[in-house]
């Protein structure tokens, strides 16, 4: 409302760079003012603005930018004439027609005319009076219109006199609330005595809209134009009340906080001069000083902690970094820096926990004690790296458990499955917002001490990212030279991990990276036979289970019989985690009915798992698929343990092809070419006629024909199936085997023998032949599963076929026949 901004607004009220206007109507051309131009009395020169509006009794410049402007503003200053000012409805508009025109202007007489020296044209145009347009007129190079002009009415009542006081008041107001205003216009707005002037000058001068604008000069009605003006000025001296409200909060806010900070230093001083310095922050510093004192930290880290605190103590406590400072002081004191003493160690009772808490895993147990018997001998010695690799749900993280229970330790379990961050092992730097240290100094703080068990979690699902490699992190942390300097990105120091206990499983060894493995020292934990499930069952899921669904042992129970046919029928695995699913099912249907009250006591027998569990999910059908010829069980590897693999083989009329299907891998389709290569190698010894692999097509199926199959384990038995049916000899229903094979007939050696030998006991058979070259893998099979089976070791594909296959006398001579036809 400055008189600044209304001389702004007016000149870039202006229109644009001047264009060559159309050709207008009439015979006279731009120019031919100087040829006699008359204009009637009672017709106005008009000049049209983009956004301004002129109001009578006001004067402001204003800069022409269209040539029909600029013809306009020179005729009417040769011929001594006014001019009348007219808004377009449409700022945009280069070239208005008349229909474009508002019809309600403003007279005016021009005061001053300049051209300045870059070409532009500006006016200063005093207003004079309204005009209403009555009709355009044709034949200028201008616009030119017949007007009527409207006199202020010379009214006179308490109404209006009321209301100019109040308008007065308002824009004295106004004025005052806004900075740096003009003394000469709040002495114009005070010396307006009428009220049409008044209302004239205060609508010239306000901050509103071109188009508000033209509807108070539009308005006649001095009662009603005042009352207009009164709105917005209402309107405007609200937003400038609420912002100079705000404007005063905030510097209010500021100043407080100038004089806090000027009073607390001013008392620091005080209580400096008179020794009583003890305020709240010196008092927390203090408290600090002495905690790392009772934190017994080593003296690199205790000389680093004393910094920080020294350097907190410069920090206002305003600062942005105080906070993370004080946190960070906080972890150095609150971890466990200070050696402690050694539980006692009692290998007895030790060996009476893991016995308690597991069933079996001798070898597993074997080793635990072999540690703690070290470790009770030698305190200081460095703690192994146990890496308990096995299948799901056969109790790794139960047995790290077990560990700190039996060794008097704490327990903390850090989940590393899906992990691809470095930073969630060594921690963050101090210079992110929000950092915190790695795992495993949070595990450590959680435990309170350094001589815990820490289980790492699903080691081999390790991701990596662009945040780093977590499992080279891990290299430090499990390398017991090394990890007794420990340095977290976070805190800065060295930690020693050399006294915590580091156990880490995992489902496969394949995925973990080379020099990581190396740094841990491996148990393989093999998936249970029935009877160790039995065992297990009886032992621990059943009473838990009772527990979990609020049973008790007198009301409900589980026989043997019933746990045999759980573990036979409905679960296939090499742990117990199915298992504890399916008696935790058979037990809710015992819960409802005590619930219902329809008994007190539910024994669960192997009859009633049928209306339980419903109908048996897995059969054996090892015999029923090995009772004819070309049917051989195999002994498969899977990440999960060991499992049964059928191959099957049947003969055709062809022209020789060799058709594979089960999705097999190019080394299992390899094995089989092999395994058919062989056959035909050994076709005399055999009693095979070779036109019978001419005028035939071999196919061989794999079952489980979704589940994607590799490897060459399996060309012992792709041979056996050839040979029994090419032969007509069944193979025998209870053996199943495994050996990758050569083309000089020799059976060569393969992994995973005792994830195979467990699952061929699982599966209920007598015998397995196995590679002799893996006899040093004997003893890694559990002993249940040595004393279930009958093990035959193979050189040569020789010893498979008089193993594996039934006697001659079996059908041998119709299936000769056949071939030889």
């Amino acid at each position: 409302m400055s008189p600044e901004e209304q001389q702004t607004r007016a000149t870039d009220d202006a229109a644009a760079a001047p264009t060559s206007p159309p050709e207008p109507t009439g015979a006279v051309k731009p120019g031919s003012a100087d040829l006699g131009v008359t204009i009637p009395d009672d017709a106005l020169i008009l000049i049209t603005t983009r956004n301004l509006v002129l109001f009578p009794g006001t004067v402001l410049p204003m800069t022409l930018g269209r040539q029909r402007s600029v013809v306009a503003a020179q005729t009417a200053i040769r011929l001594s004439r006014p001019v009348g000012l007219v808004l377009q409805r449409e700022p945009n508009a280069d070239d208005p027609l008349p229909v474009d025109l508002h019809r309600v202007g403003t007279e005016a007489n021009l005061l001053r005319y300049v051209t300045s020296p870059d070409g532009s044209h500006h006016v200063i145009c005093q207003g004079e009076r309204r005009f209403r347009i009555t009709e355009f007129l044709d034949g200028y190079p201008f616009f030119v219109a017949k007007v009527e002009r409207v006199e202020e009415p010379e009214e006179q009542s308490t109404e209006i006199d009321a209301r100019l006081l109040n308008l007065r008041n308002q824009a004295l107001e106004v004025l005052q609330l806004l900075p740096q205003i003009p003394a000469e216009l709040v002495n114009a707005v005070q010396g307006v005595t009428t009220a049409p002037a008044l209302a004239d000058l205060i609508a010239s001068f306000m901050d509103i809209t071109a188009a508000q604008k033209q509807e108070i000069l539009e308005t006649f009605a001095i009662e009603r134009r005042l009352e207009r003006l009164s709105e917005l000025l209402s309107y405007r001296l609200e937003v400038l009340r609420l912002s100079r409200q705000i404007s005063d909060r905030t510097k209010e806010t500021i100043d407080d906080r100038q004089r806090e900070f000027l009073l607390r230093e001013q008392l620091k001083t005080i209580q400096k001069e008179l020794g009583e310095g003890d305020d709240a922050k010196s008092q927390e510093i203090a408290e600090l000083r002495q905690k790392i004192d009772d934190a017994r930290m080593p003296p690199e880290v205790e000389t680093h902690a004393k910094k920080e605190v020294a350097r907190l103590e410069r920090m206002p406590e305003q600062a942005g970094e105080y906070s993370m400072a004080r946190t960070y002081l906080e972890w150095l004191i609150e971890l466990p820096w200070a050696a402690e003493d050694e539980p006692p160690i009692d290998i007895a009772e030790a060996r009476r926990t893991l016995d308690e808490d597991h069933y079996g895993l001798r070898r597993i147990k074997r080793r635990i004690l072999e540690f703690l018997a070290i470790h009770k001998l030698n305190p200081n010695g460095r703690s192994p790296i146990l890496c308990f690799v096995g299948p799901p749900g056969v109790g790794k993280t139960s047995l790290g458990q077990s560990i700190a229970r039996a060794t008097g330790r704490k327990f903390v379990r850090v989940s590393l499955g899906g992990t691809h961050d470095e930073a969630e092992i060594r921690g963050h730097r101090r210079t992110y917002i929000g950092a915190l240290p790695g795992n495993i100094l949070q595990g450590i703080r959680r435990a309170g001490s350094r001589q815990c068990v820490m289980m790492l979690d699903e080691i081999d699902k390790l991701g990596r990212s662009n945040q780093g490699d977590p499992a080279s992190a891990l290299l430090e942390v499990l390398d017991p030279e090394q990890n007794s300097t420990f340095r977290d990105n976070y805190l800065g120091v060295p930690f020693d991990l050399s006294r915590v206990m580091f156990i880490t499983t995992a489902n496969v060894l394949d995925s973990i990276p080379g020099p990581l493995r190396d740094r841990m020292e491996v148990i393989d934990l093999p998936g249970y036979t029935e009877d160790e499930k039995f065992e297990i069952a009886r032992r621990y899921l059943v009473g838990r289970q009772i527990a979990l669904n609020g049973l008790t042992a007198e009301q409900a129970e589980i026989s043997d019989d019933a746990l045999h046919s759980i573990i036979r029928d409905y679960t296939r695995e090499a742990g117990v985690r199915n298992l504890e699913r399916e008696i935790g099912t058979a037990l809710r249907g015992a819960a409802m009915k005590i619930a219902e009250g329809t008994a007190s006591a539910v024994r669960i027998a192997a009859e009633d798992l049928h209306g339980v569990l419903g109908a048996r999910k897995f059969e054996s059908d090892v015999a029923m698929r090995t009772s004819i010829p070309g049917v051989a069980t195999g002994l498969a590897w899977t990440p999960v343990g060991g499992d049964i693999l059928f191959i099957e083989a049947a003969r055709i009329p062809g022209k020789g092809a060799l058709i594979l299907t089960g999705q097999l891998g190019d080394v299992m389709k390899e094995s089989v070419q092999a395994a058919l290569s062989l056959v035909k190698g050994k076709a005399a010894s055999l009693g095979l006629d070779t036109k019978l692999f001419d005028n035939s097509d071999i196919h061989i199926h794999v079952p489980a024909g979704a589940i994607p199959k590799d490897g060459p384990s399996a060309g012992v038995a792709m041979f056996t199936a050839l040979v029994s049916l090419l032969t007509g000899r069944t193979v025998r229903s209870d053996t199943a085997m495994t050996g990758e094979i050569s083309l000089r007939g020799l059976v060569l050696p393969v992994g995973g023998i005792k994830e195979k030998v467990v699952a061929a006991a699982r599966a209920g058979l007598a015998t397995v032949i196995l590679p002799a070259r893996n006899q040093k893998d004997h003893e890694d099979i559990p002993e249940a599963a040595r004393n279930a089976l009958r093990f035959i070791w193979a050189e040569r594909v020789e010893d498979v076929i008089a193993a594996a296959l039934e006697p001659a006398a079996a059908g041998a001579a119709p299936a000769l026949e056949s071939a030889a036809n």
